[in-house]
């Protein structure tokens, strides 16, 4: 017979950044937490190892410009730094290099990006300066009200009341079309020069989305500006710190965390109208929650498996959720920091290479047809410019992401990799795409094969494995497409962090596949902590 206890006040199912923020505020608000997790640590796509002797690497997520300017963090910014979080940076944001050497590093400092942009490619950096000042002045109380309330709250509808006062209706349907835009349209119009379009085109691939793709303009923009006006921060030591200080923060207040808890099941009490999330199962146990279950997962693992009662509609919205291109990371311990012929460049928290916003493009359609990229965008990432602490003295860590590869394998667009006819990832195939990856960096990091201490990739199939909420190996958990973003993340009538009230009190769905979307910015993790209990 199962047993039952009478646990908490708020149970949160998973542990990534959402759920651990989301208990931190709730349990400093008074509330008694309990949080669950399937695997045998904390922190979802937080996770750092020591592949190698002394060498910290973070295995999947890594920068904290979302956290750092969060309201979360804000709150929780005091407690965090008493619980031995520090965040790092240096005064670079990032950068571009073209594999005929051509490059630009840029500095936390919009104005000063502005000059170098426009001394490299005239005219640009004015566009994009022009850019930066609509994104944090005009646009920028509408911008991000829709990415931090709570999609169908009274707070949403005083925003768009008040904006359409200001702008009037051609305004805000003139807001609306600019941001349903493809960023190579906007970049076609604003753009000229190859280096600067190759500079922003990247930073689209940071949510699942391609230039081609609706919202790619806004999105990319946002996250470059963002960036260049933040910087890169990560955190001393490795990403664990963060997961280390929030459950302290979590503990300190009463709550609990507990790892390989697989929680089978929502009980949910009642039916229709009536229906109520009450507790979970783990095990044989019944835990039990006086206010609410809140389920960091993803909308086929709550609908789908954790909630069995849940209406057909909900079953088969969940089922047609779209996720979006697999993810692949390559970790590089070095025995010195890279070579690269500007010396600046060393300096940059995360470079990216690629040939241009062409290339970009033509990368994302061959992953879309189910090939291994010829040409690869490569997110460089160098941990170590930033936080030495991470390797030996003298040693630099390289953090390599790409984001345009298929989930199920048709072939190799440069015909030289072999896939299986099953079209499954392999570690044949992913060490033979870490080779690719490693000869591509070495057309910028002259004597990279002999810096190299040792080698570790992670394919779709090893991201899934990791994390079971990154299906098919995609870092985002589904596509921010129109129909999966702002209000209709995951779905239409069950955006934001409650799901819709008249089918399920007490459930709630946060993470990285619902309102406002992916990231390390904790976003769902404060809104549901501000529908339990109001600051």
């Amino acid at each position: 017979m199962a047993s039952t206890a009478d646990t908490a006040d708020v149970i949160f199912v998973g542990s990534g950044i959402n759920a651990l923020v989301g208990a931190a505020l709730l349990a400093r608000r008074g509330l008694k937490v309990l949080v669950l997790e399937r695997n045998e640590r904390l922190g979802g796509c937080i996770r750092t190892e020591e592949l190698f002797p002394g060498f910290r690497h973070d295995v999947l997520s890594q920068w904290y410009p979302l956290f750092v300017g969060s309201p979360a963090y804000v709150e929780l910014k005091d407690e965090l730094t008493a619980a031995g979080l520090r965040f790092v940076q240096g005064g670079h944001s990032t950068g571009v290099i073209l594999p005929d050497g051509r490059c630009l590093a840029l500095k936390q400092d919009m104005a000063d990006t502005v000059r170098r942009i426009d001394a490299l490619c005239p005219g640009d950096g004015a566009a994009l300066g022009a850019m930066a000042d609509r994104l944090f002045g005009a646009d920028a109380k509408l911008t991000f009200g829709l990415l931090g309330q709570q999609p169908y709250g009274f707070g949403l509808l005083k925003l768009l009341w008040s904006e359409w006062r200001r702008r009037g209706l051609e305004g805000l349907l003139g807001f609306a079309g600019d941001s349903l835009e493809s960023f190579r349209r906007w970049a076609d119009r604003h753009l000229q020069d190859d280096v600067s379009r190759a500079l922003l085109a990247p930073w689209v691939l940071h949510s699942g989305l391609g230039p081609d793709e609706a919202c790619s303009a806004l999105i990319g923009k946002l996250t470059f500006a963002a960036v260049v006006a933040g910087g890169m921060p990560v955190v001393q030591g490795g990403s664990d710190g963060v997961v280390r200080a929030l459950q302290r923060v979590i503990e300190r207040h009463g709550g609990v965390c507990r790892t390989g808890a697989d929680v089978s099941e929502v009980i949910v009490e009642g039916q229709g109208r009536r229906a109520k999330a009450t507790g979970v199962c783990v095990g044989t146990e019944r835990l039990m929650a006086h206010r609410a279950v809140v389920c960091n997962v993803t909308p086929l693992q709550l609908y789908g498996r954790l909630w069995r009662g849940a209406p057909q509609p909900l079953q088969e919205r969940a089922a047609a959720y779209r996720f979006g291109r697999g993810g692949m990371q390559i970790h590089f311990a070095l025995n010195a920091p890279p070579s690269w012929a500007d010396p600046e460049m060393a300096k940059v928290p995360l470079v990216h290479l690629t040939e241009s916003l062409e290339q970009v493009c033509a990368s994302v359609v061959e992953a879309n047809n189910g090939l291994l990229p010829a040409r690869p965008t490569l997110a460089i990432g160098q941990p170590t410019a930033v936080d030495p602490s991470r390797a030996p003295a003298g040693a630099a860590i390289l953090w390599v992401q790409m984001q345009e590869l298929p989930t199920r394998l048709k072939g190799d667009a440069a015909g030289l990799i072999e896939v299986p006819a099953d079209g499954q990832w392999t570690p044949a195939v992913r060490e033979a795409m870490a080779d690719r990856v490693q000869a591509r960096l070495a057309q910028v990091l002259p004597g990279l094969a002999d810096q190299i201490v040792g080698r570790k990739a992670y394919g779709p199939a090893d991201l899934q494995a990791l994390n079971c909420n990154l299906v098919g190996g995609d870092p985002y958990a589904g596509v921010c497409s129109p129909d999966q973003f702002f209000w209709l993340r995951p779905f239409a009538a069950t955006a934001g962090a409650r799901t819709h009230v008249t089918s399920c009190a007490g459930l709630y769905h946060i993470g990285a596949s619902t309102h406002p979307g992916p990231g390390l910015g904790a976003g769902s993790g404060y809104l549901v902590a501000q529908a339990l209990a109001p600051r």
